[in-house]
């Protein structure tokens, strides 16, 4: 792919578009169709087409092995911690009410850290499953 100029800079056009996307399906999940799953599928999508246009270890330079690897255990920690948090406050486990001032604050904050907690674990396997599956013919 290093002679096809066109696609290259189109890509390089195209990439902050889709991360705009995937942010606008993650904020938007609450609301509609969309969230943490759709969003991470979507940036996880971003970093492989970089790797098919310029190369796995180009990808490793924005996305790191160590990163992602670490993205999907840490994602986790987010959902699980917000489940946690509710039962620290005295709540069920992922009974977001307590984690504001008042519940409907509590439950929109919680939503979101739920989300983003996907939108990491996600993200980070999808890219870990293609730079496994890059590997594997070397």
């Amino acid at each position: 792919m290093k002679l096809d100029l066109i696609l290259r800079i189109g890509v390089k056009f195209l990439l902050p578009f889709v991360l705009l996307f995937a942010l606008y399906v993650q904020f938007h999940g609450e609301l509609g169709p969309g969230g943490g799953f759709q969003a991470g599928v979507i940036t996880a999508g971003m970093v492989i087409l970089y790797a098919i246009m310029f190369g796995v270890e180009a990808a490793k330079r924005i996305a790191p092995q160590r990163l992602v690897e670490v993205m999907v255990p840490l994602g986790v920690l987010i959902y699980a911690g917000t489940g946690v948090a509710g039962l620290l406050l005295g709540k069920n486990f992922l009974d977001y009410s307590v984690l504001a001032h008042d519940p409907p604050h509590g439950r929109e904050l919680g939503i979101f850290l739920v989300e983003l907690g996907v939108l990491i674990t996600v993200s980070g396997t999808m890219t870990a499953l293609f730079y496994a599956f890059s590997e594997r013919g070397r």
